[in-house]
């Protein structure tokens, strides 16, 4: 009996052990559209149109709300290792500016993870008109309002 037990635990141990190592790695995750360089290098300030910059970056994340000449291309790759909140590893962001007359390609920005800037969020609540009721007071202030109705 205990040299099956020796050799159950030399098969499971390793087991247990490699498959614990696996959940600590970091696992990747790109999210948007996330630009590759070799595609870039493709379109060209002055030459590309609308519809070959669509060709060849693919459709825009969003385009600007009030300037249809105005595309944005958004992208970011996390790194999350076990339960630990993801990290932000590269974030792309390319803003592309076409002529609205000719829809030829007249700008390329480029913002990267440094250019973003941390938003504080106001926590204020909207006051309600009325007053707040214990669960007390709506239990009692429904007694004897229910009763048969009248014909």
């Amino acid at each position: 009996m205990t040299g099956k037990r020796s050799k159950l635990c030399r098969a499971v141990l390793p087991a247990i052990v490699v498959a614990g190592l696996l959940g600590c790695s970091p696992i990747q995750a790109t999210r948007g559209n996330l630009v590759q360089d070799e595609k870039l290098s493709q379109i060209e300030v002055g030459l590309s149109t609308s519809d070959d910059v669509a060709e060849i970056l693919g459709t825009p994340s969003t385009v600007a709300t009030f300037d249809n000449a105005v595309w944005y291309y958004i992208g970011q790759r996390t790194e999350r290792t076990a339960f630990f909140r993801p990290e932000i590893i590269e974030r792309r962001i390319l803003v592309v500016e076409f002529d609205p007359d000719t829809g030829i390609l007249q700008a390329i920005e480029e913002l990267d993870l440094e250019d973003g800037q941390e938003v504080v969020l106001v926590e204020r609540r909207t006051p309600t008109l009325g007053r707040r009721i214990t669960f007390l007071e709506q239990m009692f202030g429904n007694i004897g309002r229910f009763g048969t109705p009248q014909q």
